[in-house]
């Protein structure tokens, strides 16, 4: 379903039951549309996400983990300043709407009493997140400001008074009384039944309509009613999954498919939106390096067809070197001051050839001309063939590093940033000396038999643990001939099972992530070479073997675990 106002509802009695007078020990922002308050409850830090992304809002707890940038934001310095070990003492929504009020008391300088809020409204492009002091109602910070000529309604500003979005004159159906759907009942379309409670009350969203018009059609209407609503007081998380998968807070009779249970709701958030959620943030925080990578991409493209096509057209230097000799040899046939002239073709069985010619010159310079434009062709197709290979590797280059990006999780982009900086394509941030950048770690596994596998994210990562952090008798995994992370084994003989494991890794974090019996070969690290002045991430080697793996995306997340032997 979607996060309308009844799974808002849910979701908000399950943050109550686990977070209410916790106290507040850490607050980021790593996406510029989400923060995350770590509130420490019940013996436990939980990292509350607020999410204001215009395609995922929502408010949970998650246990994804993410990377904090390295310079906070304005908003995350606000929230710093004054939800510091606050106490959050109440979670509440606005009627059955998709607005959350988080109620937190602390102090401010002076030591006396400051109540304040943080308004989550989960309103598609309209998401918001605002602290507001609770007693004057005055704006103190808003994730997304929100000036007056973009929205005459409110003024989304730091300084203005809060005002709540427009009311939607609807019923609250947690509290609504039976007899207020009796009239909507006479109708024998189920559609029809949910159009008009999506009508007539609040937080319905199509499909929840539509599920509760079906089992008040199936049924005794009061009792399907009150059942539905009665749900979401006592939530059964479950993901349905058919051709695509669905989140609802209790199984749907109208969703169809395999079924899989969750202990919590923010759980089942969790696994719903893993990889959606992650690739969106990537796009987020990547947004100018796809960019920047799409725009050199068809730049070297066109390039390389105006290559090709001159190249096509150096094939036509002999027909200039033809029509020079002819001219030369027939020079008292050819008038002055013509456009052209035809001439027998003694390379053609004196078949009738006819010649351009420049008017403004005389038949030995026409020939002379042609002579010229044969030689300067001939000369120049050894260049292009040269240009042609330097855009081809450009090409791929840039190819291997979009590939990258794809299969990136948001803190690996800042390395990618770092290579395309040296690589000039983009321009370095700071002035004065620059420092050399400091490479994030790779990403850490372990086989079934607690073997470490080690995998590089980004090209700076794979020279780092292949050329240097590698020992040279670990074994060296690679997608073969596709763009794709390096893999090391920390074991001179590792066991069958670990290499296939290995090698779904190398698959999986590959270009053909998505494909079936993916050839990786494998090698020791002292083999691996790495030519003098090549592109990161580039390396020769020679006597590999391979193997054929199909990526596994289970197998994957399994392997983050260091299994207990």
């Amino acid at each position: 379903m979607s996060f309308d106002g009844l799974f808002t509802h849910a979701m908000v009695g399950e943050l109550q039951r686990q977070l209410t007078n916790g106290r507040v020990s850490k607050i980021q922002q790593p996406y510029p549309n989400e923060i995350v308050l770590t509130i420490r409850a019940g013996g436990k830090n939980q990292p509350l996400l607020l999410s204001a992304n215009p395609q995922f809002a929502r408010v949970q707890i998650s246990k994804i983990p993410f990377a904090s940038p390295a310079v906070p934001t304005t908003f995350t310095m606000t929230l710093r300043k004054y939800l510091a070990a606050a106490t959050l003492t109440d979670i509440q929504q606005v009627g059955a709407d998709r607005i959350i009020h988080l109620d937190f008391n602390t102090r401010d300088e002076l030591g006396d009493d400051l109540q304040l809020q943080l308004i989550v409204e989960l309103m598609g492009r309209h998401s918001n997140i605002t602290l507001i002091n609770r007693d004057s109602r005055r704006i103190l910070d808003l994730i997304r400001h929100v000036p007056a000529d973009e929205n005459r309604y409110r003024l989304l500003m730091p300084g203005a008074n809060y005002v709540e979005p427009p009311h939607q004159d609807k019923l609250n159906p947690f509290t609504a009384s039976n007899k207020e759907y009796v009239d909507l009942l006479d109708t024998d379309d189920t559609a029809t039944l949910a159009k008009g409670l999506q009508q007539r009350f609040q937080g319905f969203a199509r499909d929840s309509a539509l599920e509760v018009a079906t089992r008040m059609k199936s049924g005794l209407p009061g009792a399907a009613w009150a059942g539905f609503m009665k749900s979401f007081d006592e939530p059964q998380p479950t993901i349905t999954t058919a051709k695509k998968a669905a989140f609802t807070a209790t199984p749907f009779v109208t969703l169809k498919g395999e079924q899989e249970h969750f202990p919590t709701l923010s759980a089942m958030l969790d696994a719903y939106y893993a990889q959606k959620a992650e690739r969106d943030r990537v796009n987020q925080v990547g947004s100018t390096l796809i960019r920047v990578l799409k725009n050199n991409t068809d730049r070297v493209e066109h390039k390389l067809k105006k290559l090709r096509k001159t190249l096509a057209d150096s094939a036509k230097a002999d027909d200039l070197r033809v029509r020079g000799e002819i001219l030369t040899t027939y020079l008292q046939q050819v008038p002055r001051g013509a456009n052209n002239v035809t001439l027998p073709n003694f390379y053609d069985n004196m078949e009738p050839l006819k010649i351009t010619l420049a008017p403004d010159l005389g038949p030995n310079q026409n020939a002379q001309k042609y002579f010229t434009r044969y030689q300067k062709m001939r000369k120049s197709v050894s260049h292009l063939h040269e240009q042609i290979k330097e855009a081809e590797d450009e090409l791929s280059y840039l190819e291997s590093i979009s590939a990258l990006v794809d299969l990136a999780a948001p803190k690996d982009l800042e390395d990618i940033r770092t290579e395309l900086e040296q690589a000039g394509y983009i321009r370095h941030q700071t002035k004065g000396k620059k420092k050399r950048p400091k490479v994030a770690k790779p990403d850490s596994f372990w086989a079934s038999d607690g073997t470490h596998i080690l995998v590089g994210k980004n090209n700076l990562q794979n020279d780092q643990l292949t050329l240097h952090t590698a020992a040279k008798s670990d074994i060296w995994l690679h997608a073969k001939d596709v763009p794709g992370s390096h893999v090391i084994i920390q074991d001179d003989d590792p066991s069958d099972k670990t290499l296939l494991e290995a090698a779904n890794l190398a698959a999986y974090y590959s270009r053909s992530q998505h494909s079936a019996n993916v050839q990786v070969d494998y090698i020791p690290v002292k083999r691996i070479k790495k030519p003098n002045g090549a592109v990161p991430g580039y390396v020769i080697y020679t006597g590999q073997r391979t193997l054929a793996v199909t990526p596994d995306s289970e197998l994957v997340e399994k392997m983050r675990t260091k299994p207990t032997i």
